[in-house]
């Protein structure tokens, strides 16, 4: 809510474990402020979010890692921001280099691993903020629009990145615009518009037919503004 206007307006959703799921919508359609519910940054001002029909305590959040548009780096080196991240998850200090050097050659680093986090290339610390991330082996990882500021070789490594952590058993529930992307990597697709679900659909099924307005007229990249009239 703001202002006494609600900016997230979802009655009833049901997300599944089973493959990744993508969040798309036009700007402004609550996307973003979703993902941030859904991840328990938010506090929702009524309702109540889920995971296997338990309210999320602290132990199932940490079963949870999220990714944002901008990385959010520690001042200090490659392989010690993972190895923090190790660290807070309880991974005793006899274990942590190897998996610091198994994440550095995941997220094609080794080369990388002494150099300042914050001195990398837009790409690379976005490859660093997700393997930081895997380090903890997350049952869901939430990504807010990874690849938007990116060229097209680093939005590749990223997709590879997230296509990798899918396969490997890691719910993925990501905001994205990149339709390539969505098309390629998702198993289903949650339509938002006007901070409202709209359409929740397999994904090869919504891209070939959606089902409402809204969404054929946002695959036809057209302006929405309002509500566009069914039919």
């Amino acid at each position: 809510m703001a202002g006494g206007q609600g900016l997230v307006d979802v009655r009833a959703l049901e997300i599944g474990v089973a493959g990744p799921t993508m969040i798309l919508g036009p700007n402004g359609a609550g996307k973003s402020l979703f993902l941030r519910l859904l991840h328990g940054l938010i506090e929702p001002t009524s309702g109540k979010v889920l995971f296997a029909g338990h309210l999320a305590d602290k132990a199932l959040r940490r079963q949870q890692a999220m990714v944002f548009q901008k990385p959010v780096l520690l001042r200090r080196s490659v392989a010690a921001n993972i190895a923090y991240a190790l660290a807070a998850h309880g991974v005793p200090r006899r274990g942590r280099r190897a998996l610091v050097e198994h994440l550095l050659r995941q997220g094609n680093l080794v080369e990388r691993g002494h150099q300042p986090a914050r001195t990398l290339s837009g790409g690379e610390q976005q490859r660093l903020a997700l393997v930081r991330a895997l380090a903890s082996d997350p049952a869901i990882l939430f990504l807010d629009e990874p690849t938007s500021s990116l060229d097209p070789a680093a939005s590749h490594d990223i997709e590879a990145l997230i296509g990798q952590a899918a396969h490997g058993g890691t719910k993925i529930i990501m905001v994205t615009h990149d339709l390539g992307l969505a098309q390629r990597l998702a198993d289903e697709i949650v339509f938002l518009h006007l901070g409202r679900v709209v359409e929740q659909r397999p994904a090869e099924d919504f891209f070939k037919q959606p089902r409402s307005a809204d969404a054929r007229a946002f695959l036809a990249s057209k302006l929405l503004l309002k509500p566009v009239a069914q039919g």
